[in-house]
């Protein structure tokens, strides 16, 4: 398949002609119409045959009014990047790396100087998707007539030297085209997208037979797709007109999510040696103060003159406590996911940057050079291509590195997440991981480097997204003994209303947050929990705090099953993630300082604890996010990648202490 500058040429014919006048021979223009498959998108392009223009520089009708757009940059601009990009490693693999970010706009007659021969302002092309109709008519031979979707009506184009059968074709096999019921001449256009966009808001307008049927079929989709309206859904739907009547009690209500999806069915009473954990004093919770965000200034102090990073552990506290300003965030992220070592040099940093490229782009070219005919015999790559096609188009959409209907950066994640599918097949691609690589690729504003910092995250949460839900289970469990120990008051008032397994809490685990909390506070929550500090699973506390913090209104307000669910789900970008970590962090501290820790609370957060130091010591000199007991593993030294959400070395009955019964790890 011939390949441009400008994209992939799926379709090329030569011969085709518009005709300028109807009454002067000579004022035919003969042209090449081609489609392109460019950056995702599929370009129809029709060229005059003298027309030297470059591609780069063609225009096509916009989708508002009259208006045409031209994908370029100033001619300054466009030299200096120019000039970047030929000395760019990335350049060798500019035939799949051609997404572009600058839209320049034009009313009509504004910019043809740059097209000073006559013959050019019959040069067009267009968006497939901006295509509303084409109108077929035949003259002895035929001719087309292309309308947008603004009603704007192109040149007719007359195929003299053949059927334009086979353009028709070749459209077909990117977009839906049907005879219009009132003109068979006229062609309706519509996109596969449209069909495979529909929001996932409309799951939850079934019945509760439709309802159960989706979790069955896809608990991931539809918990991601409608978790947020499944409370709506069983507080209103299970309840019918009749209140009083019809309401289903919570055990039923439990049965239900128990049944519908699959590898969650959580029984503490089945588990082998799994008993509650004796009341035990904690004594109060320290006042922790956050601090300021780690500076670039504060950064480069830490940096010495071959770039390595020193003092990591006293850096990694200093994130931990405040978090990162934005400017930083772009290098320090591939620091804190593992992308670039903590004690790599920046010669080393470019040595390992350019095999990293490489080894994407070969990913990358592995699915991008799929046919359409092997694509038909490979019903995974199908399934995955059409869930990261809807997903995209409904992640973060309100974001402006997002938002709007051409935005290259939905390119980029689309084109990371199917490159993902490459990297690990087995896994492909799940409902959710749209939202875990979203915020990466905004901070980092590239395709590889957002990539590899994906695949590092990844590699912490791939449990969540394994079939068997083996990871999200054990998590469960492990917060439940959190919050046994922490308030068993609260942990029975849930277990008496059959909310003990806490599935309230299944979107919370499954996406780290994503969706309670605003895009920036997402920012600072991921980057602090990134750290590592200042125990394992401290996700699992910042779980505890929010818990903590809407304890007192459940129990006072008699909250039930359904309420407890709408409850929290309704708390969803209401939460303050400085609050939060101040609460979480008090209650890591709280817990450490406990003399008669539970053995399963000390292996689930991987802490010893302190019998020596008060708690106003701890909280006063940060003493235990920086010594490293002899047996503790949540140091730089001992543990340099933090382990992954919900996975337990550790697997097993364990022996405890007298006063606490054994618990059983999943």
């Amino acid at each position: 398949m011939a390949v441009s500058a400008a994209g992939k040429i799926v379709y090329e014919q030569d011969g085709i002609f518009i005709h300028s006048s109807t009454e002067d021979q000579d004022s035919l223009i003969s042209g090449i119409l081609r489609i392109i498959e460019k950056d995702g998108e599929l370009v129809v392009e029709y060229k005059p045959l003298e027309d030297g223009v470059d591609l780069s520089n063609m225009l096509y009708a916009g989708k508002d009014s009259s208006s045409v757009v031209e994908w370029t940059q100033s001619p300054t601009e466009k030299t200096q990047k120019n000039a970047e990009h030929q000395h760019s490693y990335e350049a060798e693999w500019d035939m799949i790396n051609t997404v572009s970010f600058k839209k320049k706009p034009y009313t009509n007659g504004e910019g043809t100087s740059n097209h000073v021969h006559e013959r050019s302002k019959w040069a067009f092309f267009f968006n497939v998707i901006d295509l509303k109709t084409i109108k077929i008519k035949l003259e002895g031979w035929s001719h087309l007539v292309f309308c947008l979707k603004d009603e704007t009506s192109l040149p007719a184009l007359h195929f003299h030297q053949g059927s334009s059968d086979l353009f028709i074709d070749c459209l077909k096999k990117y977009v839906l085209i049907n005879e219009s019921l009132f003109d068979e001449r006229v062609l309706i256009v519509s996109n596969y997208n449209k069909a495979l966009s529909q929001s996932f808001e409309n799951l939850f307008d079934d019945t509760t037979f439709g309802l159960v049927q989706k979790f069955r079929k896809d608990p991931y989709t539809t918990t991601m797709g409608g978790f947020s309206k499944v409370t709506n859904y069983l507080y209103d739907a299970f309840r019918g007109a009749d209140v009083e009547h019809q309401q289903r009690p919570a055990a039923e209500m439990a049965d239900i999510l128990n049944e519908v999806i699959p590898g969650l069915e959580i029984n503490h009473q089945e588990e082998p040696g799994f008993e509650v954990i004796k009341r035990i004093d904690l004594g109060t919770k320290p006042d922790v103060q956050r601090r300021e965000p780690v500076s670039v200034e504060d950064w480069t102090k830490n940096m010495d003159t071959e770039g390595r990073i020193q003092n990591v552990h006293d850096l990694k506290q200093r994130i931990f406590n405040g978090g990162l300003c934005h400017a930083l965030r772009k290098e320090a992220w591939k620091f804190l996911l593992g992308y670039f070592p903590w004690n790599s040099t920046r010669d080393d940093r470019k040595v390992s940057q350019k095999r990293k490229i490489d080894e994407y782009f070969r990913m990358k070219l592995q699915w991008k050079s799929v046919s359409e005919e092997q694509e038909k015999r490979n019903s995974r790559l199908r399934d995955y291509r059409s869930l990261i096609e809807k997903d995209v188009n409904r992640t973060d959409r309100t974001n402006t590195f997002y938002e709007g209907p051409d935005n290259p950066g939905l390119i980029l994640l689309h084109d990371i997440l199917m490159t993902y599918c490459m990297y690990d097949f087995d896994l492909g691609y799940v409902q959710g991981m749209s939202d875990l690589l979203s915020p990466i690729l905004y901070v980092m504003e590239n395709e590889v480097d957002a990539f590899w910092c994906f695949v590092s995250f990844m590699d912490q949460m791939h449990h969540n997204f394994e079939e068997q839900m083996q990871g999200m289970k054990t998590q469960l469990i492990q917060l439940s003994t959190l919050l046994r120990l922490l308030d068993l008051a609260f942990w029975n008032y849930l277990e008496s209303q059959d909310s003990g397994y806490l599935y309230f809490c299944f979107r919370w685990l499954l996406i780290h947050f994503k969706r309670e909390f605003s895009f920036q506070d997402v920012l600072r929550l991921w980057e602090v929990m990134w750290t590592g500090l200042p125990c394992q699973n401290f996700h699992l506390l910042v779980c505890c705090a929010i818990l903590d913090s809407e304890k007192q209104k459940i129990m006072d307000e008699h909250y039930g099953f359904n309420e407890i669910l709408k409850h929290i789900n309704e708390l969803s970008m209401k939460l303050d993630v400085e609050e939060v970590l101040r609460k979480a962090e008090a209650i890591c501290f709280q817990i450490k300082n406990c003399k008669d820790l539970p053995y399963a609370v000390c292996e689930i957060l991987e802490v010893i604890p302190d019998t020596a130091a008060p708690a106003a010591e701890i909280c006063e000199h940060r003493a235990l996010d920086t010594r490293s007991p002899p047996n503790a593993t949540c140091t730089d030294e001992l543990q340099p990648n933090p382990v992954p959400n919900g996975r337990d070395g550790n697997s097993g009955l364990r022996e405890t202490a007298p006063h606490v019964y054994k618990l059983a790890h999943v």
